[in-house]
């Protein structure tokens, strides 16, 4: 049987009018932010004072797109008799956006939490270079980090707050003996002049 003329164009309406008479789904960006997930991956943050310049990001990063410099500085001896330490301290991390495929790996190798993800994305510029964020930038998108998802009711305490509150415990139980101790020995002390005052000679 042929097809009746017109039909494809029928059909073709239909679906435009099922459309047109649908709410719209279509944010209208970027009158309407869009509501992004908390563990997005929009650009990097810097925690600087965390970061021990201990080069594991940099070493691991496949597109090499982080740049770290410092020096080392000694700081002298805490007790007389002592050594001298030496500690690195950061010049520069820089990160080039333009080079990053964010995979992440910087912050996943990261041992002292100096990296996290921040859901922002809007930093596109004209000019290539500006991509690469200095750390004074990177320290600008740490305040855009979402806080931790909190954990679950039943999921069982971080092994370091448990160890945490066990050692504040115990400081907590020698505090209050040693308090206790104090007491028992005035109590004592006014016991004794006390018979002291009334006995004879």
């Amino acid at each position: 049987m042929p097809p009746i003329p017109g039909s494809g164009l029928a059909k073709g309406l239909a679906v435009t009018l099922r459309t047109m008479t649908r709410k719209t789904v279509t944010a209208q960006y970027p009158d309407t932010q869009p509501e992004l997930p908390p563990r997005s991956r929009g650009v990097i943050g810097l925690f600087e004072e965390n970061c021990t310049v201990c080069m594991l990001c940099a070493r691991e990063c496949p597109d090499w797109c982080i740049y770290i410099d410092s020096h080392k500085e000694t700081s002298p001896p805490a007790a007389p008799g002592g050594r001298e330490r030496s500690r690195n301290v950061l010049d520069r991390f820089a990160i080039d956006f333009s080079l990053c495929m964010y995979c992440g790996i910087c912050i996943e190798v990261c041992p002292f939490d100096a990296l996290f993800w921040s859901p922002e994305f809007e930093y596109a510029e004209t000019d290539i270079p500006e991509l690469t964020h200095e750390r004074d930038k990177l320290r600008e998108w740490m305040w855009t980090v979402p806080e931790p998802p909190a954990l679950d009711p039943g999921a069982e305490e971080p092994k370091e707050i448990a160890a945490a509150r066990k050692a504040a415990d115990k400081l907590a139980a020698q505090r209050a003996q040693a308090q206790q101790d104090r007491t028992d020995e005035k109590n004592q002390d006014g016991k004794n002049q006390a018979d002291e005052k009334g006995g004879t000679p």
